[in-house]
């Protein structure tokens, strides 16, 4: 984001940056560097994070999260890191994201008018988070109004993260809420997007991204996550989690129907809450928001490590009436057409969208 207050926000562009996206149960590491022709990943890794070192993104152990971030940056894949200097993710469960609508005002006073009115979107009072906002292209030419994105997340969620990475012996420039690395990844840089929706379907809970014009509109955060399934699967089939888990990957929803049933309660939820949360959206958004070219939200991409179960994209099309696909996290890094294979291999590279987001805006700024 653009304008900034202290810890969300304070990239310079001489430094060239890797991505940290760290969630509850994993770390991913990207780092890209500029070729005569684009982007090239040039070093990534990933490490797990045992359950209870971070919890719903609060970390509770930040010794141990130390130590993993250490061994996970010694076992990196490519070239090693000659830099200390990270962009890292935020939380989304713990992060505010809010688009406001503001009078036109002058430059120099948009600072106060955006703290101001913060103030009825964000749910802490403002001394209690860091926050930062950019002003937001119109989608229609608004003569009265002007929109802007607001991040905030709690100072003690930031000061924790900041703490870890700086005694891991890193520089953190940025750190930026997850919502933001998977557009900037998923989303062609400057393109003109049609509503779509972007599910990042995790490990532990799922997010949801309503993408339209040329920013994020809206976003929301569940506990129905790839473990969710496991667990079903494993209460269903009365066999243990590791069971279930070899079994889920191997299936999938068009494998075994024992399997594909045992994962139909927390499918069937999913299901509901993407339909709640489009209904919302489409009572909710302006009609700006909603229509380009006669057309509502005619989209859907999937991201994250849960994406990549077998049959997810064509159930959800089926039950949603709305075409569903995979994402593609190399759109903004390879060229157009892709026909390099990179060296992080595409299925895998799903589970780094958010870490690839934050590699680009390391090397790009923005």
């Amino acid at each position: 984001m653009k304008r900034s207050t202290r810890y969300m926000n304070f990239l310079n562009k001489k430094f060239n940056a890797f991505g940290l996206d760290i969630s509850d149960l994993s770390l991913k590491i990207a780092k890209l560097e500029k070729t005569q022709d684009f982007l090239k990943l040039t070093a990534f890794g990933e490490g797990e994070i045992p359950p209870g070192i971070i919890e719903e993104g609060e970390i509770r152990d930040e010794k141990s999260l130390t130590e993993i971030i250490k061994n996970s940056l010694n076992q990196i894949k490519g070239k090693r890191l000659k830099t200390k200097y990270v962009v890292a993710s935020l939380p989304e469960e713990k992060s505010f994201l809010d688009l406001i609508r503001l009078p036109k005002v002058k430059e120099e006073e948009l600072s106060s008018a955006v703290k101001f009115e913060a103030e009825n979107h964000i749910p802490l009072p403002l001394e209690e988070v860091y926050f930062d906002f950019e002003k937001i292209e119109p989608i229609s030419n608004h003569l009265k109004y002007q929109e802007v994105l607001v991040a905030a997340c709690p100072k003690k969620i930031v000061d924790s993260y900041l703490r870890v990475l700086k005694k891991a012996r890193l520089q953190p420039l940025v750190f930026e809420v997850e919502s933001l690395s998977i557009v900037r990844a998923l989303i062609k840089k400057g393109e003109n997007s049609p509503p779509l929706l972007i599910i990042d379907f995790g490990g532990t809970r799922t997010s949801f991204i309503i993408y339209s014009g040329r920013s994020l509109r809206f976003t929301s955060t569940i506990p129905i996550s790839s473990q969710v399934l496991t667990e079903s699967i494993a209460k269903n089939l009365k066999i243990s989690k590791k069971k279930a888990e070899v079994l889920k990957i191997k299936e999938g929803l068009k494998g075994d129907k024992k399997v594909f049933e045992a994962m139909i309660p927390p499918l069937t939820d999913l299901i509901e809450q993407i339909k709640a949360l489009l209904r919302y959206y489409h009572t909710h958004a302006s009609k700006d928001q909603l229509l380009r070219n006669g057309k509502r939200m005619e989209k859907i991409l999937l991201c994250g490590r849960g994406s990549l179960l077998k049959g997810l994209a064509e159930f959800l099309t089926k039950e949603l009436k709305i075409e569903v696909k995979v994402g593609n996290p190399w759109v903004n890094i390879l060229k157009t057409p892709i026909k390099e294979i990179p060296e992080l291999p595409f299925e895998k590279s799903l589970g780094y969208t958010t870490a690839l987001g934050l590699a680009l805006r390391g090397i790009y700024g923005d």
